[in-house]
């Protein structure tokens, strides 16, 4: 029996560090944190910021085996490195009165070799790292805690408020107020090509010319008036590529958005298994570093073992220089960068080990970390400037002369023929209208982006904060981005009026900052409390005092022709004519921007002019007890919504309707017509048949399907037949 056990947090990663010791060790899982705050109670003195701990509820039993099984055992606690994992060593420590003892044991990767060293070097709990996250703890205890049910009662709903997510959602807010006030410039593209080569505008009568400083008038005389362009000037320059360095958390998240379109939560869970091991063929084995991390730098082992790969596979030449990237502001550098535990396991390799999702991200890891290892790719840039009377024409080609890094990403070259002569014909003519584009709202990896820059949160965080905001409905998913809410505006605007540090990005930063102190030392954890919660409590007795009167215009019509005001009463937020009293229900999880003191529904901004199909009377959207919907004022005819697509029968309107179980269907609104479809009727064709196809989703995304022939199609401009 065995006479030591090691304690970690969950049974993946039990099992695989299990199999790597043998019968000498006991491994057995906490299944996360065992020890927190009591669910229904402050529990903080805030006289001197004392937490009070309990078991979790559900987790009683786990930690009578950890009790039972440790008895009389030499314990190791081997949670995970950060600052969570610390707390839970220390809580376990607590619970099994094993404090004060070299009984910690950390490790960034599940090998062989590196478990085995780590439990022949224990060492004491890192009370600085403990404090960090009591800190971090009773910070949102305070807030959450006595923010929430201020909200609760001025809008009757189940909102939260959260230090870090408030911040995170002012982000969010100003964006959408920064597009909604955004005016659109028209310009013209001008473009042409010399067969494949590319060429664009720089220059009228020898002064630079901004693409946005083009007008029809300029672009269709140059249509009209260039025919040859004549080579003044040839640039030929050798530019080399750098390989991109290794994965941290947040570059994983935003590149596995990018190309799996992945969430940043799903991310987590599957860098999380492979971190921890998975069941294989092969056994239980784990496939990468420490998933949480804001550190590029790598371990000399790793260096080494990726310099004999690249050496043996694509020659000394592709091996790249040791670089690191400088240490930025706010990056603690407890661990070492995301990679492969073994280099010689290539993805082809682990494709008879793993699924397809942690296939696509262990590829993605080992791509990435062999590529940064790599020597630069290198380009041979020739640019070449072009004139025609008045005008100038610029023109870039790049062939690449060594692929370098490129060489393990498959990244493949394009190829256009150099220009041989001085006089060129053009070939065609790309010449269109365009307009500057507003701000782009963020996505999960963007918003990953921009947390980052702005110092709030910290790669273990940023999953969760993008996770909260949505399951709180205070922003929603529209085609990848974030949209904010009716709910999420109001719940902003009311941090922003009674809490407005809390909101303050810089602020936010600022307590990050002091976080990171604590764990490096330099600062008491209970001062760092003390000084937030002494302002903190000036703005609460302030909240709790005044009622925060809501009474907020929209751009919602009412019937009379005046518009809706959006006001809270005993039952949360609704909607009151003030000409004519009339009342209507809201849905908060409707897509708005509040700029100023107005509350605009984007969906009314945004919603498709319909002729009324009664009596051909212009319809007007329109706010009611079931929510939105369009109105006839000629007729008086009222219609939930429509689909996308006319009646494939008749070619009449088709109206999205409700049944009684609250299933939505679409019915031709020909009193003639019999049409009636669960599907959404489109305007696209089957190929094959020529049938009208129906919108049909597939899990999260959104597909054409022929009821004939049963053929799944992707929707115009995403690319060819499923």
């Amino acid at each position: 029996m065995a006479k030591k056990i090691i304690i970690v947090e969950s049974p993946a990663k039990a099992k695989t560090i299990k199999e790597i010791l043998g019968g000498e060790y006991e491994v057995i899982s906490s299944r996360g944190h065992v020890r927190d705050l009591p669910e229904k109670e402050f529990g903080v003195n805030i006289e001197n910021f004392e937490p009070t701990f309990q078991i979790i509820d559900g987790k009683e039993k786990v930690v009578e085996e950890i009790i039972e099984k440790t008895k009389n055992k030499e314990v190791y606690l081997a949670s995970d490195m950060d600052r969570e994992g610390e707390a839970i060593a220390w809580h376990l420590a607590n619970i099994l009165n094993i404090l004060n003892k070299k009984n910690r044991i950390v490790f960034s990767e599940i090998t062989p070799q590196t478990i085995r060293s780590a439990v022949k070097s224990p060492r004491f709990i890192d009370m600085k790292k403990v404090h960090a996250q009591l800190a971090r703890r009773i910070l949102d205890r305070i807030v959450g805690y006595k923010v929430s049910p201020l909200l609760w009662k001025l809008l009757r709903t189940s909102s939260s408020a959260g230090r870090v997510q408030s911040a995170a959602l002012k982000l969010v807010c100003e964006r959408e107020v920064q597009r909604h006030r955004f005016v659109p410039k028209r310009f013209w593209k001008v473009q042409g090509y010399i067969g494949s080569l590319r060429f664009y505008l720089t220059h009228v009568d020898g002064k630079k010319i901004e693409m946005q400083q083009v007008d029809e008038t300029l672009a269709q005389q140059i249509k009209r008036e260039v025919k040859e362009l004549k080579l003044v000037q040839k640039k030929v320059r050798t530019v080399e590529k750098k390989p991109p360095l290794p994965f941290i958390t947040s570059t994983l998240q935003q590149e596995a958005a990018n190309r799996f379109g992945f969430s940043v939560a799903k991310t987590m869970q599957l860098a999380q298994m492979l971190y921890e091991g998975v069941e294989t063929p092969e056994g239980h084995r784990a496939f990468i570093t420490y998933m949480r991390t804001d550190s590029t730098r790598i371990s000399e082992y790793a260096r080494d073992q990726a310099e004999k790969f690249i050496k043996k596979n694509f020659g000394e030449r592709y091996l790249g220089e040791f670089r690191t990237e400088q240490k930025k502001p706010n990056v603690q550098d407890a661990h070492e960068a995301i990679r492969p535990v073994d280099v010689e396991l290539t993805p082809e390799k682990a494709q008879k080990l793993l699924d397809r999702d942690l296939l696509k991200l262990y590829r993605l890891i080992w791509e990435r970390f062999v590529a940064s290892q790599m020597a630069p790719a290198v380009y041979e840039e020739t640019i070449y400037i072009f004139e025609s009377d008045r005008y100038g024409f610029e023109a870039k080609m790049e062939r690449r002369i060594f692929e370098g890094f490129e060489a393990v990403m498959n990244k493949q070259e394009e190829h256009v023929k150099p220009l041989e002569g001085e006089i060129f014909s053009v070939t065609k003519w790309n010449i269109e209208q365009d307009e500057t584009k507003p701000p782009a709202r963020y996505t999960e990896p963007s918003m990953v982006r921009a947390l980052e820059a702005k110092g709030i949160g910290r790669p273990s965080t940023y999953a969760t904060i993008i996770s909260t905001l949505l399951e709180r409905k205070y922003v929603v998913k529209k085609s990848k981005e974030l949209v904010p809410t009716v709910l999420g505006f109001v719940v902003n605007h009311y941090m922003e009026q009674r809490f407005p540090k809390i909101v303050d990005l810089d602020f936010t930063a600022r307590m990050e900052e002091a976080l990171d102190a604590i764990e490096r030392g330099e600062k008491d954890y209970k001062q760092v409390l003390n000084e937030f919660y002494e302002e903190f409590s000036e703005q609460f007795t302030r909240a709790e005092r005044e009622w925060l009167s809501i009474d907020i215009q929209t751009n919602v019509d009412c019937e009379c022709g005046q518009k809706f005001s959006l006001k809270v009463g005993r039952f949360g937020l609704y909607l009151s004519c003030p000409s004519c009293g009339k009342t209507s229900s809201i849905e908060l999880e409707s897509p708005a921007v509040m700029d100023g003191n107005v509350m605009y529904f984007t969906d009314q901004e945004e919603s498709r002019s319909y002729t009324c199909p009664n009596c051909g009377g212009e319809l007007k959207r329109t706010s009611g007890k079931y929510g939105a919907y369009y109105h006839c004022p000629k007729c008086g005819k009222n219609y939930k919504d429509f689909a996308r697509g006319s009646c494939p029968r008749c070619g009449s309107a088709v109206e999205k309707k409700v049944s009684k179980n609250k299933k939505s269907f679409f019915k031709c609104t020909n009193p003639d017509c019999d049409y009636v479809s669960w599907l959404e009727p489109s305007q696209e064709s089957c190929p094959d048949c020529g049938e009208r196809l129906h919108y049909r989703k597939i899990r999260s995304s959104e597909r054409l399907y022929c009821q004939k022939c049963r053929k799944m199609f992707q929707k115009p401009g995403e690319g060819t037949e499923s």
